[in-house]
Protein backbone atom coordinates (compact mmCIF):
# COMPACT_ATOMS: atom_id res chain seq x y z
CA UNK A 1 0.00 0.00 0.00
CA UNK A 2 3.21 2.34 -0.20
CA UNK A 3 4.49 3.14 -3.58
CA UNK A 4 7.69 5.01 -4.51
CA UNK A 5 7.37 6.16 -8.03
CA UNK A 6 11.28 7.69 -8.49
CA UNK A 7 11.77 10.50 -11.68
CA UNK A 8 14.77 12.85 -13.58
CA UNK A 9 17.23 9.83 -14.90
CA UNK A 10 18.71 10.45 -18.11
CA UNK A 11 21.52 10.40 -20.47
CA UNK A 12 24.21 13.66 -20.08
CA UNK A 13 27.72 14.47 -20.71
CA UNK A 14 30.47 14.53 -18.15
CA UNK A 15 30.08 17.77 -16.18
CA UNK A 16 26.48 18.30 -17.13
CA UNK A 17 23.63 18.08 -13.81
CA UNK A 18 20.56 15.95 -13.13
CA UNK A 19 17.93 16.40 -10.46
CA UNK A 20 16.56 12.96 -9.58
CA UNK A 21 13.21 13.02 -7.71
CA UNK A 22 10.72 10.23 -5.37
CA UNK A 23 7.19 10.86 -4.03
CA UNK A 24 6.06 8.24 -1.62
CA UNK A 25 2.83 7.78 -1.40
CA UNK A 26 -0.10 5.69 0.27
CA UNK A 27 -0.81 4.10 3.89
CA UNK A 28 1.67 6.63 5.11
CA UNK A 29 1.66 7.33 8.81
CA UNK A 30 5.32 9.10 8.87
CA UNK A 31 8.45 8.65 7.22
CA UNK A 32 11.83 8.63 8.42
CA UNK A 33 15.30 8.44 7.01
CA UNK A 34 15.10 8.61 3.59
CA UNK A 35 18.01 7.49 0.71
CA UNK A 36 19.18 6.90 -2.78
CA UNK A 37 21.26 4.35 -3.42
CA UNK A 38 22.73 2.96 -7.28
CA UNK A 39 23.71 -0.29 -8.57
CA UNK A 40 25.86 -0.31 -11.83
CA UNK A 41 26.32 -3.31 -14.07
CA UNK A 42 28.20 -6.40 -12.26
CA UNK A 43 27.87 -4.61 -8.95
CA UNK A 44 26.37 -4.28 -5.48
CA UNK A 45 23.49 -1.97 -4.58
CA UNK A 46 26.06 1.09 -2.83
CA UNK A 47 24.30 3.90 -0.66
CA UNK A 48 24.89 7.27 -2.39
CA UNK A 49 23.15 9.42 0.25
CA UNK A 50 20.79 9.41 2.99
CA UNK A 51 18.52 11.82 5.16
CA UNK A 52 16.97 11.73 8.34
CA UNK A 53 13.48 13.10 9.03
CA UNK A 54 15.24 15.95 10.78
CA UNK A 55 17.22 16.95 7.97
CA UNK A 56 20.40 15.53 8.92
CA UNK A 57 22.41 14.21 5.92
CA UNK A 58 25.40 11.65 4.93
CA UNK A 59 27.15 10.96 1.62
CA UNK A 60 29.76 8.43 0.04
CA UNK A 61 32.88 9.97 0.13
CA UNK A 62 32.67 9.43 -3.98
CA UNK A 63 29.90 11.75 -4.15
CA UNK A 64 30.62 14.70 -1.40
CA UNK A 65 31.07 17.86 -2.62
CA UNK A 66 29.13 17.17 -5.95
CA UNK A 67 25.36 15.71 -5.07
CA UNK A 68 22.56 16.90 -2.36
CA UNK A 69 19.70 15.53 -0.90
CA UNK A 70 16.60 17.08 0.12
CA UNK A 71 13.24 16.19 1.25
CA UNK A 72 9.45 17.87 1.49
CA UNK A 73 7.96 15.93 4.45
CA UNK A 74 4.69 17.76 3.77
CA UNK A 75 4.98 16.56 0.19
CA UNK A 76 6.49 13.18 1.03
CA UNK A 77 9.50 13.87 -1.68
CA UNK A 78 13.29 13.42 -1.58
CA UNK A 79 15.56 14.72 -4.07
CA UNK A 80 18.98 14.37 -5.06
CA UNK A 81 20.73 16.98 -7.14
CA UNK A 82 23.86 15.33 -8.88
CA UNK A 83 26.08 18.51 -10.30
CA UNK A 84 29.84 17.54 -12.03
CA UNK A 85 28.67 14.31 -12.82
CA UNK A 86 31.12 11.21 -13.85
CA UNK A 87 30.93 8.66 -16.34
CA UNK A 88 31.60 6.71 -12.99
CA UNK A 89 28.19 7.80 -11.88
CA UNK A 90 26.76 5.46 -14.27
CA UNK A 91 23.96 3.35 -12.35
CA UNK A 92 20.52 2.65 -12.11
CA UNK A 93 19.42 4.89 -9.20
CA UNK A 94 16.80 3.91 -6.40
CA UNK A 95 15.13 5.71 -3.85
CA UNK A 96 14.80 3.93 -0.42
CA UNK A 97 12.79 5.25 2.24
CA UNK A 98 11.91 3.89 5.89
CA UNK A 99 8.11 4.28 6.13
CA UNK A 100 5.36 3.80 9.30
CA UNK A 101 2.18 3.03 7.83
CA UNK A 102 -0.91 2.87 10.00
CA UNK A 103 -0.23 -0.32 11.19
CA UNK A 104 2.29 1.53 13.69
CA UNK A 105 5.05 -1.15 11.85
CA UNK A 106 8.12 0.44 10.15
CA UNK A 107 9.15 -0.95 6.55
CA UNK A 108 11.71 -0.32 3.85
CA UNK A 109 10.32 0.47 0.92
CA UNK A 110 12.42 0.34 -2.84
CA UNK A 111 11.32 2.64 -5.82
CA UNK A 112 11.70 0.78 -9.08
CA UNK A 113 14.91 2.42 -9.97
CA UNK A 114 16.18 5.12 -12.94
CA UNK A 115 18.74 5.02 -15.04
CA UNK A 116 21.30 7.29 -15.36
CA UNK A 117 23.77 7.47 -18.11
CA UNK A 118 26.53 9.96 -18.01
CA UNK A 119 29.27 10.04 -21.17
CA UNK A 120 32.78 10.94 -21.90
Amino acid sequence: QVQLVESGGGLVQAGGSLRLSCAASGSIRSINAMAWYRQAPGNERDLVARITSGGITDYTDSVKGRFTISRDNAKNTVHLQMNSLKPEDTAVYYCNANIQTWTYFSYDYWGQGTQVTVSS
